[in-house]
């Protein structure tokens, strides 16, 4: 008898009891996934996406975090540790004749990145704009990629 599971065409995997029923954790994760109206929607979400670009003068660590304040995120370097971390509580209450309801929501994450030694750690900055944290690590002067140069032949 054989474990493996047909994958459709369309790429979703078709995973069914042998009563043509989706299984209970289907069920489940259905119900988990649909649109529940709330106003902690932007705090359910995975660990930030992160990209991370090389140049010539430097290197940049991006990454997406919408929903956060720039007072939200805390940066730590340590012995060419770079951590980044940020969390965000909110809690609302919503009063009325018959009824109140009270919500909260909590959201945190924590990324760790080892710097090379050509990164001048006392020269890195960062910003947020657009949801996107911006983290800038210039390169120390004796790392940036000089430019080809000719040389002439005697």
């Amino acid at each position: 008898m054989s474990n493996l599971v047909t994958v459709p065409h369309n790429g979703t995997i078709a995973n069914k009891t042998k009563n043509n029923f989706t299984n209970l954790s289907h069920w489940f994760d259905d119900m988990l996934n649909r649109d529940i109206p709330s106003v902690f929607n932007h705090l359910d979400y995975e660990m930030p996406k992160v990209n991370i670009k090389e140049n010539a003068e430097a290197f940049t660590v991006e990454l997406a975090v919408p929903g956060f304040d720039k007072k939200d995120f805390k940066l730590d370097l340590d012995h060419k540790v770079l951590s980044i971390s940020a969390e965000i509580k909110e809690e609302t209450e919503n009063k009325e004749e018959n009824y109140s309801r009270k919500e909260f929501g909590y959201a945190s994450f924590k990324r760790t990145f080892t710097l090379p030694d050509s990164v001048d750690d006392e020269a890195i900055n960062a910003s947020y704009k657009d949801g996107v944290l911006s983290i800038l690590l210039p390169k120390k002067e004796e790392a940036k990629q000089k430019p080809v140069r000719s040389i002439k032949i005697t």
